[in-house]
């Protein structure tokens, strides 16, 4: 079960602190079962003969068992809830670690919103289901098992009551549980999906905005939010009706002791202390039947929280360390493609196929193409966000494979086609590549970026605020600091994926005019939409539906690949117009 393998992988290191829970649930249930007996006897001992000494005696010994129950029971709450969240923290700690060391494939295969989910909302329901074993579950079975003993000792006569109540109680409890584990199970998906949706109109209010699309985008959320209300409610109804119907058991079971009793009582049978005493035991041991099926009822919902964890923590990352890695580059800088391709499994067509290049130190590859074509994926490949499935992809003469991780992230700056920032200051932002890197080197970066002007303009310079995402700047703003960032780091090999897209042609000028310089000995790999921007690189590559159909110069190629001499006229025909 994969609730239980869950339970047992993380609550290893905790094994001493769950006996000692055990433990002290024990003994606190023991000193509650006791003061009903003590109180019978002080009723028929003391208060019905009017003796003051037993009652005063009986009734300390009451108070110091009272004592003992809440001293334990707090003991076992304090150690129940550190186990707890020793869990928490430990799964989310591995469920975080294993996402991290997921490639861009297993992140879409998921997806974001549910990965959140999973980390949160479903850590939380095996969280609940510790935290309620550790205070209800352990006790319920010990109060059930101890009270039927105790009650029986004090009236065997009245145990006929117990012998119909119980079984009723449970098949009461056990339809309504049946009934609700589904809606349970179907909460965690609509969860999921109210997640996706807000995720979606979140990240997307202005394209809403702009289209003004409010009003479609209100009902498509407030769909998601009426089916998972729905869910909700119908377990919500279940469970409210769970304890009236406990208590009418109850009630009437009460009801059944006091007629029963209140006629062995006149004959003599029996003391009024032992019936009032088997009433508590009565009223207990119900209760404890509660607690116990409440407790199985939240089970499934773990479970099915259980699953959907190791679904992440048990996934394998396509993209994995080698065994021996391989920590010196035999050419550093040097980037080089051999008939590699990538095909996603069971997928009919190959995102990229038999791609062949290399690209020294000092060089910069172009790469061009339509959309779809498969440039951001190569891009992927070198930088090794995800592995290719046929061929070689070698940074450094060395395999990516075989290389390191380390020593291949650090040897390459890469600026992704959506640049993204980290809130926090400009200066963390370009210090996450280079922690050590001085204020003269991050002006120097954003300088070559030009990205200081607006820097500078802002009011605390390098310290200024980044809101989450850089979502306080604009997206130009963005794409400089992303290039800056990769400029701190000094790298071997620079990776632009579209990287100048959101900069005017004025701006890009001047960027790549002040890169020339600092990158003449990196190997620089370009995707660019725009003939401009790489008609002056040493190599430029065509892709075209995954495959090589030209590479060479600007001036060759015009010649001799009609794909990029047919965007080359398109796009001088969009300048012309302009």
């Amino acid at each position: 079960m994969n609730l239980v393998r869950l339970l047992r992988t993380n609550l290893d290191h905790y094994r001493w602190a769950i006996v000692l829970v055990v433990v002290l649930q024990a003994a606190q249930t023991t000193a509650t079962l006791l003061l009903p007996a003590l109180s019978a006897r002080l009723i028929d001992d003391g208060v019905l003969v009017g003796d003051r000494d037993t009652i005063w005696r009986v009734g300390g010994i009451m108070l110091a068992v009272s004592l003992v129950q809440v001293f334990f029971a707090a003991g076992a709450m304090w150690f129940g809830a550190n186990v707890a969240m020793g869990f928490g923290r430990e799964v989310r700690g591995s469920i975080f670690r294993r996402v991290t060391e997921f490639s861009a494939r297993e992140i879409s295969h998921f997806g974001a919103p549910s990965l959140i989910t999973r980390i949160t909302n479903d850590v939380q329901q095996v969280q609940l289901l510790i935290v309620m074993t550790a205070t209800m579950m352990i006790a319920a079975p010990l109060t059930m098992v101890i009270g039927t003993v105790l009650a029986i000792r004090e009236d065997a006569g009245l145990s006929i009551v117990l012998l119909v109540a119980i079984p009723i109680e449970i098949v009461v409890l056990g339809f309504i549980i049946v009934r609700m584990t589904p809606a349970f199970q179907q909460m965690q998906t609509r969860i999921d999906r109210v997640n996706t949706v807000l995720r979606e109109q979140i990240a997307g209010v202005r394209v809403v905005r702009a289209f003004t699309r409010e009003p479609e985008e209100s009902n498509r959320f407030a769909t998601v939010n009426r089916e998972l209300t729905a869910v909700s409610m119908r377990a919500a109804r279940l469970m409210s009706a769970t304890f009236p119907t406990v208590t009418l058991i109850v009630n009437l079971a009460s009801v059944a002791v006091l007629w029963v009793g209140a006629d062995m009582v006149s004959s003599g049978d029996t003391e009024i202390g032992s019936l009032i005493a088997y009433l508590s035991y009565l009223a207990q041991i119900m209760m404890a039947v509660v607690l116990a099926t409440f407790m199985i009822s939240m089970i499934p919902r773990a479970a099915v929280a259980a699953e959907r964890i190791l679904d992440v923590v048990e996934t394998r990352p396509s993209v994995v360390p080698p065994t021996t890695p391989v920590h010196e580059m035999l050419e550093p800088g040097c980037v080089e493609l051999r008939d590699a391709g990538l095909r996603y499994p069971g997928a009919e067509h190959a995102v990229l196929e038999h791609v062949s290049v290399r690209v020294h130190a000092g060089e910069t590859l172009a790469i061009i193409g339509s959309t779809g074509a498969g440039k951001s994926t190569l891009v992927a490949l070198v930088a090794r966000l995800m592995d290719a499935t046929e061929g070689e992809v070698l940074v450094g003469g060395v395999d990516v494979r075989e290389l390191a991780p380390e020593v291949l992230w650090r040897s390459i700056g890469y600026v992704p086609q959506r640049s993204f920032l980290f809130a926090g200051t400009v200066a963390s932002n370009l210090r996450f590549a280079r922690p050590d890197a001085t204020d003269g080197q991050l002006w120097d970066a954003l300088e070559i970026a030009q990205a200081s002007s607006f820097v500078q303009a802002l009011p605390d310079g390098l310290e200024s605020p980044i809101a989450q995402g850089g979502g306080n700047l604009s997206g130009g703003q963005r794409q400089r600091l992303a290039i800056a960032r990769a400029l701190v780091a000094q790298p071997l090999i620079y990776l632009f994926d579209d990287s100048f897209s959101a900069l005017d042609l004025a701006t890009e000028a001047r960027l790549r005019t002040a890169l020339a310089p600092h990158t003449r000995y990196a190997a620089v790999l370009v995707v660019a939409q725009r003939i401009s921007t790489i008609e002056h690189a040493d190599k430029i590559l065509v892709l075209e539906d995954g495959e090589v159909v030209g590479l060479g110069r600007h001036d060759d190629l015009l010649l001799t690949c009609p794909i990029y001499a047919e965007i080359d006229a398109s796009q001088n025909v969009q300048m012309g117009a302009a």
